[in-house]
């Protein structure tokens, strides 16, 4: 199982380790995949969206849609 969120204000290796660094601690995250040019995290081995989205938007990104994967 895997998650999809498309994520507003990414543009650096700054912003992918923030990002990783806040959703790799999660329960259950066994991946995390930041990809700046699609403007996208994939986050696998969970479904928790709320969780995922919440430890994103404390790091200071704003979080659009999110899809299973």
């Amino acid at each position: 199982m895997s998650i999809v969120l498309e994520v507003h204000g990414m543009s650096c290796g700054h912003c992918v380790s923030a990002i990783t660094a806040a959703v790799s601690p999660l329960a259950g995250v066994s991946a995390v995949d930041v990809d700046l040019a699609g403007a996208t995290v994939t986050v696998a081995g969970t479904d928790d969206v709320a969780a995922v989205t919440a430890a994103i938007q404390d790091s200071g990104y704003d979080v659009g849609s999110a899809q299973s994967a």
